[in-house]
């Protein structure tokens, strides 16, 4: 039986604090080692509405997600959801650069900061522990860790941490070679990516099941992969890839 690992539901928020700052930093690093010219091209279409659509999206896909997972529980409350929030804010964009006629990606510039900030974020669902509500099934593997309950359980924090530092470290060598999706589809890819990893992980959590054998973050997870999928496809067929 692995060592319990020491938990508090109040190291969340440092790890959420943590995952801001550090995102912060990655974007700024990115922006003046390889971003500044697409960032500069971005940022010359953005208006408040779309930091507006941005924040609100973000919060109220967080919240719903969250909550409509969490008030089936047996003690009901709300929630929030990194999945929720990223579905959230992507249908508020688009919606947003539909009616004012802005074209073609303006998440490229984020995808570093989200892949670190999610990497760091799910560190803080790991040291919260079971109060958090997000751990894995009971698990035999040599890595399974106790959260204080005695049971070895798959860390699926570690999983979905890893899986994310996988592709940051893919798109920053692509982004070193200046490889053209880097400044094209490194958002849907990041989109695509996320959701991949995050419906296979979601097996290995004690989830209600909603339709059939899938929960309700693998039903989202479905509907960003479909995005991704579209995006992407729409984006190489208007501007053939040189990569």
């Amino acid at each position: 039986m692995p060592d319990h690992l020491p938990t508090d539901p109040r190291l969340h928020l440092l790890f959420d604090l943590l995952a801001w700052g550090a995102g912060f930093a990655m974007a700024r690093f990115l922006y003046h080692w390889r971003l500044r010219e697409v960032g500069d091209r971005i940022a010359a279409k953005l208006t408040v509405g779309y930091v507006v659509a941005l924040v609100v999206g973000a919060i109220l896909g967080a919240v719903l997600l969250g909550s409509a997972y969490s008030l089936r529980q047996g003690v009901p409350h709300l929630s929030h959801s990194v999945a929720g929030a990223l579905a959230g804010a992507i249908v508020a964009i688009e919606l947003y650069k539909a009616f004012a006629g802005i074209e073609g990606s303006t998440g490229v510039i984020w995808v570093g900061s989200l892949c670190v900030g999610i990497a760091v974020g799910r560190l803080g669902c790991l040291f919260a522990g079971l109060a958090d509500d997000t751990y894995g099934i009971p698990t035999s593997l040599p890595w399974g860790i106790d959260l204080g309950d005695g049971i070895a359980r798959h860390p699926v924090q570690l999983y979905e941490s890893a899986s994310m530092l996988g592709f940051l470290a893919v798109y920053l060598i692509a982004l070193r070679r200046r490889a053209a999706w880097t400044t094209t589809r490194a958002f849907y890819w990041f989109v695509g990516w996320y959701a991949a990893q995050r419906f296979v992980w979601e097996f290995f959590k004690p989830y209600p099941r909603l339709i059939g054998p899938l929960d309700i973050f693998q039903l989202c997870a479905l509907g960003l992969l479909a995005y991704a999928w579209w995006f992407d496809a729409r984006t190489r067929h208007r501007s053939p890839p040189q990569d």
